[in-house]
């Protein structure tokens, strides 16, 4: 990958200045989001709230590499991600971030082990180091028990926790979670916000969630309420 970096950034994981997202809506350009700034450090946790519709799942897609943004500039250690062209965002991705979704996308024809290893599958590592990975990543998440059980066995707590363990089995240096708590009862909540306490604190992972649990959002190093698309402090 060809880096393009500014300098000064060595204990600065992502570092957004002027960010903007605008959408054309038939003759209507609507801002998605507005100048935002702020940087994210070495193992830090970070909780981005706000209402629906704020922009926050459109940040977390920024910084992702998922979507260019309109105006401004996203930089990972140093790495100006807009000026990468579609393969080395898809490197970028593949090599420091992990996604943790609302709906956790396992593939129920497939083991636990088997989805957890897909990842490392896709790029190319063999089926044993890539199931031993894979145990690792879901003992980690205190499913050991359920490797070899199919997805629509597990609870619907059990699957998030899976898909968890999948993101983590590339060894990703970032995990962005969007809503990774939507759809759980308080129970499984809570063993949620366990996990991404734990995966920040003992792999030092940056953990990044999109959230409306604000129990979830109070046990992160640090929140940030967006409003209508600008960052707002209180």
């Amino acid at each position: 990958m060809n880096l393009h970096r500014c300098s000064g950034m060595s204990d600065i994981v992502y570092s957004l200045r002027g960010v903007s997202k605008t959408i054309i809506s038939g003759e209507e350009e609507i801002g998605i989001l507005k100048d935002i700034s702020f940087d994210v450090e070495e193992r830090e946790s970070l909780a981005i709230v706000g209402a629906s519709g704020s922009g926050k799942t459109t940040l977390l897609h920024l910084m992702g590499g998922l979507d260019r943004p309109t105006g401004g500039e996203i930089y990972f250690r140093g790495m100006d991600l807009d000026r990468m062209d579609e393969a080395q965002r898809a490197s970028f991705r593949n090599r420091f971030i992990g996604f943790v979704f609302q709906f956790h996308h396992l593939l129920p024809e497939f083991t636990v082990i088997e989805n957890v290893a897909m990842p490392l599958f896709i790029r190319g590592e063999t089926r044993d180091r890539a199931f031993e990975r894979a145990k690792e990543m879901v003992s980690l998440v205190g499913l050991g028990e359920k490797l070899h059980q199919k997805v629509p066995t597990l609870s619907g707590g059990e699957r998030q926790l899976i898909a968890i363990a999948r993101a983590l089995v590339g060894r990703c240096e970032v995990l962005l979670a969007d809503e990774p708590t939507g759809n759980l009862d308080y129970f499984n909540a809570r063993r949620i916000t366990t996990i991404l306490n734990r995966i920040n604190e003992e792999l030092g992972v940056v953990v990044v969630v999109v959230t409306h649990n604000m129990e979830l959002a109070g046990e992160m190093n640090r929140v940030l309420k967006l409003k209508n698309g600008s960052l707002v402090y209180e």
